[in-house]
């Protein structure tokens, strides 16, 4: 959320910042608001001083015997009450509706963002590794011979419906071993805390990390009015929501894995096929809430720890920054990680990495405070995918696939696996 503050000081930075999001001026309707919100609180404070100004003088009037100033003050005593009853209702209306619009606009994008349209404008700033060479021609994963017994969503449709999966066997174990080593990788070498958190949270949780109120429909809200969550984002960022922290325990650097829920609206006939895009799937995330100072720093850290998995399942990828028209609502700067898929020919995202700045802080209240003393002030937020288990689970299907239909499996895998190092053509770890 935006401080309306540094709107008031400087509407036209404001707008430009908005317009690099696709939007045309949004400060003159958000300053009129804000002044017809100011007025009402002033008005209220100028009928309270008048309220107490005549209840001081109540008294003097009935002790004088003078009956018909008496009740000339009484009457103004009740009027002002209403009407400082009236005005701070209006105001608390008003208040509520410049929070909602201010809810509703998008983080302004970092200088390093460039512009741009859509992904095609995205920049590449890193590449690893070279798509090997398949002397045969490489399939889609939901095509491999090996996978085909274990990947069902056949039963799947039948149990849930479109887009969701059954995963057995091998294919099964193949994708809890991604997950178990992701969590060892970032627990034991990136120094990150293990939080297994819940999935289901209350609304408020959903508009402090952004997902509310504008983007409802991308996610499932349950009877009772709980929310299933798009991403352990949401959980993580949510534990520092309402608090004070002391400026000592920055950053605090969280892992999780978890379910995550997307209906994914918006994007019927977009992968279909396969469980590249599914309602339901794991992931295991990072989150860092961090001094402002050193959240950009800490950007490029959370990068690279997913760069390491990735290196270290040896598949090749390329980092991109976003520009500004494929930038996610709530952030300020976002580096994607597209690993290579020999089946599709291209690189597809696997993990998003972005830094919020003060943007969600300040929709869940959340600071810090200062060593040296001062007024608290907000904590910076930041979030990537370390990383999408279903979609590596596909690269590392796709990239170790052999002619007979086989999968030859990375080595940090063989431990997680019994030893196992690769799914046979019938699907059976080897």
């Amino acid at each position: 959320m935006h401080d309306i503050r540094s709107i008031r000081q400087n509407p036209d930075a404001f707008d430009a910042a908005m317009a690099r999001r696709g939007l045309g001026p949004q400060s003159p309707a958000i300053l009129a608001l804000d002044e017809e919100r100011r007025s009402c609180i002033s008005a209220a404070e100028a009928a309270l001083a008048d309220r107490n100004a005549a209840s001081k003088l109540v008294g003097k009037a009935k002790a004088s015997g003078d009956e018909a100033e008496f009740e000339r003050l009484r009457a103004l005593v009740a009027e002002k009450k209403a009407e400082i009853a009236r005005l701070e209702e209006d105001a608390k209306a008003k208040d509520a509706a410049l929070r909602d619009m201010l809810m509703g606009l998008p983080n302004a994008l970092h200088a390093d963002v460039p512009d741009g349209a859509d992904e095609a404008d995205n920049v590449e700033i890193h590449t690893w590794g070279a798509p090997r060479n398949f002397s045969f021609e490489p399939k889609e994963h939901y095509e491999i011979g090996g996978v085909t017994t274990g990947m069902d969503f056949e039963t799947a449709a039948k149990l849930s419906g479109a887009r969701f999966v059954l995963l057995t066997g091998g294919v099964a174990r193949i994708h809890r071993a991604l997950a178990q080593f992701m969590l060892d990788t970032h627990i034991d070498i990136n120094g990150l805390t293990e939080v297994n958190a819940p999935v289901l949270v209350l609304e408020e949780m959903m508009y402090g990390t952004g997902q509310l109120p504008k983007f409802g429909e991308d996610s499932y809200q349950t009877r009772e009015g709980w929310w299933l969550i798009p991403t352990s984002e949401v959980t993580l960022t949510n534990t520092v929501n309402e608090m004070i922290v002391d400026e000592a325990t920055l950053p605090r650097r969280m892992t999780a894995h978890s379910l995550c829920f997307r209906s994914e609206a918006g994007s019927a006939g977009r992968d279909t096929a396969g469980m590249l895009r599914q309602h339901q799937f794991e992931k295991v995330e990072m989150v860092t809430i961090a001094h402002p100072d050193h959240s950009m720093a800490e950007h490029d850290r959370m990068t690279k720890c997913a760069e390491g998995i990735l290196e270290k399942l040896n598949l090749p990828y390329r980092t991109v920054v976003l520009c500004s028209g494929d930038m996610g609502f709530g952030m300020l700067k976002t580096h994607d990680l597209e690993v290579w898929l020999p089946g599709q020919n291209t690189y597809r995202e696997v993990s998003s990495c972005s830094v919020a700045g003060d943007f969600q802080a300040r929709r869940m209240n959340a600071r810090f405070r200062p060593e040296g003393g001062g007024k608290p002030e907000f904590v910076h937020t930041l979030n990537g995918s370390g990383l999408a288990v279903g979609r590596c689970l596909i690269a590392v299907l796709e990239n170790g696939q052999e002619e007979d239909g086989s999968v030859t499996l990375p080595d940090v895998l063989h431990p997680y696996l019994g030893g196992k190092t690769k799914l046979s053509a019938e699907g059976i770890l080897v």
